[in-house]
């Protein structure tokens, strides 16, 4: 039966260079399109993004709304573009100050920003925050990428009354890891939102790094897939130890596997 997706991607090609995380990140929207699924894709703005080669565009009826992050606001801004060769619609989340001017997740010397904490949760509020806009109701939420790890948190405290959310299973997929320092000694604090309280991140180490960041997602999430042969053993294992749905790396022809593993849930 065809599903509603929602894929938060942390990175998809050809806006970024190839990786694991990239090329999935248009795989999989595509195969599940072409299997008649109806999807939607989000993934940020770099600024190593070219808005001109891609096509992006601005939808302002999307555009403008504030997001409060740690008592600063932030202006939300929303893109689109497609990706030639495929009816793929991707929407871009965009912000000066974490996206535009900036390099991915690391800086010209290789080092994670600091704020990368700050980014996800705005990332991640932006995706959901225009899903609303929308009016789309996803059936399923599958996240690809750390930097939409905070979103099946907020979908089960946050956005758990919201009517586009009620019904919403949350699968995330996890790769190898890729990110090497802690999101700040803010990210608890920034975390917090409406019902996703501070005192749920209690048993979370203070400096939240890859390990504890895949944590909260496997604990708010319906199921885990491997994403990459490569994906860690030991979080894998943190899931089935959870009782939480896995999905062991269905190779390079996933597009049954994952369809599957969608209508278990």
């Amino acid at each position: 039966m065809p599903k509603k997706i929602l894929f938060i991607n942390q990175e998809i090609t050809p806006y970024v260079p190839d990786s694991e995380l990239s090329l999935m990140g248009k795989a999989l929207p595509q195969a599940m399109q072409e299997t008649g699924h109806e999807i939607r894709t989000f993934m940020p703005k770099w600024g190593t993004i070219n808005e001109r080669r891609g096509q992006l565009h601005e939808v302002i009826r999307l555009s403008g709304m504030n997001l409060i992050i740690d008592d600063t606001d932030h202006p939300l801004i929303i893109k689109v573009a497609s990706i030639a060769q495929t009816r793929i619609q991707v929407y871009f989340i965009d912000n000066e100050d974490y996206f535009s001017k900036r390099q991915m997740t690391t800086n010209e010397k290789g080092e994670d920003y600091p704020d990368n904490g700050e980014r996800a949760i705005f990332f991640a509020r932006g995706v959901l925050e225009t899903v609303k806009k929308l009016r789309w109701v996803p059936d399923i939420i599958h996240v690809q990428g750390w930097m939409g790890a905070v979103v099946p948190l907020y979908i089960k405290t946050a956005y758990r009354e919201e009517p586009s959310f009620a019904e919403t299973k949350v699968v995330t997929s996890l790769f190898s890891k890729s990110m090497t320092s802690e999101l700040g000694s803010n990210f608890k604090r920034c975390v917090a939102f409406r019902d996703a309280k501070a005192d749920l991140l209690k048993k979370y180490n203070d400096n939240f790094d890859f390990e504890e960041l895949a944590k909260l997602a496997i604990d708010y999430s319906d199921g885990i897939v491997a994403g990459t042969k490569n994906a860690s053993k030991t979080l894998m294992k943190y899931a089935k130890d959870q009782k939480i749905p896995t999905l062991a790396y269905p190779g390079e022809d996933f597009a049954e596997a994952y369809e599957t593993f969608y209508e278990k849930l």
